[in-house]
């Protein structure tokens, strides 16, 4: 059935009207962003990681995109609400509005909001640091106190040198340490490749074979992935977003990127990866209640593998529910993406508002 599904996914991408052609001067240009951007390893003690990639070498990449014919800005983020879907694993956002107020005096009114709760970097569209995660040596057991002192984060850091007490930010690691990220984008049409155009079922597996096979059948075949890209994966589960009764199912299951995938686009040196799923991880239906087996199994104790291995091994950044029906229905295949998330010192995570630059093909 998977090979099936594959060959009709790639007929279709093939029948899109992709353009494979591609000119000299676009040959050239990637040639000398790629001898301007810098590949890991880095230096003892960095806390970018990827993000290291950022700079005129990614700049010369994204400008290409902004003067393209009909070129578009695609708005890659949810709208925030109090309505919106929660994640279960962050305190629920919820907004308070203020009353419309004056100044004794003036002709003056303003209005205002208060955050009466919940954690801004976990809910929404939004980025993770790289001292999101970290990792123990052996699973823990689940009795007596959490060993978070044996905790280990990105570059080797310690515990104790990161989140040294409960009640302590992270003061190393932070997301204040997130680099602005203005580099090319690619955006892989998993739900095209692999199910006919619709969203992938919960717990399906985006794996390095897939990302080959839609970089060729999409004409990407000639630049693929470099160093210093974005990679936008598109599954279709964000369509849930958006319908009321639908969006109920959104945080508690969902198709996500395979082990395999995610070791070759850190051989890639990519920044940051998104998908329009609310775990990058692939989730499957009962996961999170104990009734299911995680796709990817717990051999190593590691049942969100990916997050593991961007955030706490290879210093990519991740940013969860990514909005890409609207560039994806475009086939905006390379764009040119603008991501910044708040420098919100210690912090974890952060709400974001990426943006992608790019031509509609046929544009």
């Amino acid at each position: 059935m998977r090979k099936l599904a594959l060959l009709t996914g790639l007929a279709a991408l093939l029948a899109s009207g992709v353009a494979f052609a591609q000119s000299d001067e676009d040959r050239a240009l990637l040639q000398r962003s790629l001898e301007q951007t810098p590949t890991a390893p880095w230096a003892d003690g960095d806390q970018a990681g990827m993000a290291n990639t950022q700079g005129p070498g990614t700049w010369l990449r994204c400008a290409a995109h902004l003067t393209k014919p009909g070129a578009k800005v695609y708005e890659l983020s949810h709208l925030r609400s109090n309505d919106m879907p929660m994640s279960p694993f962050g305190a629920p956002l919820a907004y308070e509005y203020r009353p419309t107020v004056g100044i004794p005096g003036t002709r003056h009114a303003f209005n205002g909001e208060n955050v009466k709760s919940g954690e801004p970097g976990a809910q929404g569209t939004q980025m993770d640091a790289l001292g999101h995660f970290a990792y123990l040596g052996e699973p823990w057991t689940g009795e007596g106190d959490f060993p978070a002192d044996g905790a280990t984060y990105y570059g080797g850091r310690p515990q104790s040198e990161v989140k040294p007490t409960p009640d302590s930010p992270l003061l190393k690691l932070g997301i204040e340490h997130a680099q602005p990220v203005v580099t090319s984008a690619v955006l892989l049409d998993a739900a095209a490749h692999l199910n006919g155009g619709k969203p992938l079922e919960p717990g399906t597996l985006v794996t390095a074979a897939d990302i080959e096979a839609m970089l060729e059948a999409q004409g990407l075949s000639w630049r693929g992935i470099v160093p210093g890209d974005v990679v936008f994966i598109h599954t279709g589960w964000g369509a849930l977003w958006d319908d009321a009764e639908a969006s109920k199912r959104y945080y508690t299951m969902g198709p996500g990127l395979a082990r395999d995938a995610a070791e070759m686009l850190a051989e890639k040196n990519v920044v940051l990866i998104a998908l329009d799923n609310p775990f990058t991880d692939p989730v499957a239906d009962g996961q999170l209640q104990g009734k299911a087996a995680p796709p990817q199994g717990m051999e190593e104790g590691l049942p969100f593998v990916i997050h593991h291995l961007n955030l706490a091994v290879n210093g990519i950044h991740n940013i969860q529910n990514v909005r890409l029906k609207e560039i994806a229905a475009d086939k905006v295949w390379t764009s040119c993406a603008i991501i910044l998330p708040l420098r919100s010192k210690g912090a974890s995570g952060s709400p974001v508002r990426p943006v992608a630059i790019g031509a509609p093909q046929g544009g």
